[in-house]
C-alpha cells in the first residue's frame, strides 16, 4: 500500500526537513517488506490566496483517485501507536493500494473535504503546527511498520 502525506505549504531545508526525510526512508525500508510504501509528500500551495476553500481543491486534486483518505483534525479519532499500526496494516490486507493522509494549512481543512475523508486522526487535542504535523505523522508511519515487522523500536 502507497502512502500519500498531502499537505499545504512547502518545508523549507532544515530540522523538520530533515526528521520527515528521515523517518520516511526508515518507514520504506521497514515497510516495504510488509506491503507498505513507498511514501512519497505532495506540497500544495494556494498562490493566489483562496484561502481553506482553494487550498481544499488542491488538496483533493493530489490525493490518488481510490485511496483511504485520512483527514488530519484535532477533532479526529485519537490512537495509540500500535492502534494506528493495526488500521494500516487492516486497509493493507484489504488490499487498499494508497492510503492519503491530508494535512491542511495554518487553518486545518475545509469543512468539505474533511467530511469526505474515510477516517479522521488526531495527534491529540491541542493543535500543532501543520508543518510539524508533517514529522509526528512520518514517525508514526515508521513506528507502525516497526511495530508490525516486530522490531523493538516501538516499546509498551
Amino acid at each position: 500500500m502507497r502512502v500519500h502525506i498531502c499537505a499545504v505549504g512547502r518545508l523549507r531545508s532544515g530540522p523538520e526537513r530533515d526528521l520527515l526525510d528521515d523517518y520516511l526512508t526508515r518507514f520504506d525500508r521497514t515497510g516495504r517488506p510488509l506491503g507498505l510504501g513507498p511514501a512519497t509528500v505532495t506540497e500544495v500551495e494556494d498562490r493566489k490566496g483562496g484561502g481553506m476553500a482553494a487550498e481544499a481543491g488542491l488538496l483533493d486534486r493530489a490525493i490518488p483517485k481510490g485511496a483511504v483518505t485520512i483527514a488530519l483534525d484535532e477533532r479526529g479519532k485519537l490512537l495509540t501507536s500500535p492502534d494506528f499500526a493495526d488500521l494500516l496494516g487492516r486497509w493493507r490486507d484489504e488490499g487498499r493500494g494508497d492510503a492519503a493522509f491530508v494535512i491542511g494549512g495554518a487553518d486545518g481543512i475545509d469543512k468539505p473535504l474533511r467530511q469526505k475523508a474515510d477516517f479522521k486522526l488526531s495527534f491529540g487535542k491541542m493543535v500543532w503546527p501543520h508543518m510539524l504535523v508533517r514529522v509526528m505523522l512520518s514517525e508514526q508511519l515508521y513506528r507502525a511498520a516497526s511495530i508490525l515487522a516486530g522490531t523493538p523500536y516501538h516499546r509498551e
